[in-house]
């Protein structure tokens, strides 16, 4: 891996397992999500897992909630997803055009929010199923309790933080690295 794929996959899993700390108190709304996908966007699906799962191999056992294993690998799985579907969407849809997203910014924004609220919901599908599982011995329990109201939080501030944030932050990534999706400088 070069250098400065590491550096900014390392700086990209600190600001993710960091803001998770800092934005504790508001449950279920974070920018781990949008930080995992936007990497996975400028890097590649590879970068974009290894942020996610070790975002959440710090954050799931330094989890102010409590640990459990079970749903530990069932987050850093998931987590690995937005990253994989980041990467897949950079590669297939914006490969080659870079400035497309300023020329397009309210659909960026939009299909970004979309996106952004489908994989969530997919997310707490797949942890709350986890979380029953486990928890309650009922998988239809887990997904009930877990997805209302606090799946809904999720879903509708992840929509909202990819719909607006995922076009700049991918913006500033690349301006500030200089490397383009086939990781090689742009000058």
């Amino acid at each position: 891996m070069k250098p400065i794929k590491l550096a900014t996959l390392t700086i990209l899993v600190a600001l993710s397992v960091s803001t998770n700390y800092l934005m504790i108190s508001l449950y279920n709304v974070k920018l781990m999500d949008l930080i995992v996908f936007v990497g996975g966007f400028c890097f590649g699906p590879v970068v974009g897992v290894l942020i996610g799962v070790f975002s959440w191999a710090v954050y799931g056992t330094l989890n102010p909630m409590g640990f459990s294993l079970a749903i530990w690998f069932a987050t850093m799985f998931s987590e690995a997803v937005y990253g994989i579907v980041g990467g897949l969407v950079g590669k297939i849809l914006f490969s080659n055009q870079g400035d497309e997203l300023k020329r397009e910014m309210r659909n960026a924004c939009f299909f970004f929010g979309t996106l952004g609220m489908l994989l969530t919901f997919a997310y707490d599908i797949i942890t709350n199923i986890v979380f029953g599982y486990f928890s309650y011995s009922s998988i239809l329990l887990g997904v009930i309790t877990g997805f209302v109201p606090f799946g809904l939080i999720h879903v509708v501030s992840n929509a909202f933080f990819f719909g607006l944030g995922c076009a700049p932050a991918i913006r500033v990534i690349n301006n500030v690295t200089g490397v383009n999706r086939s990781g090689r400088s742009k000058e």
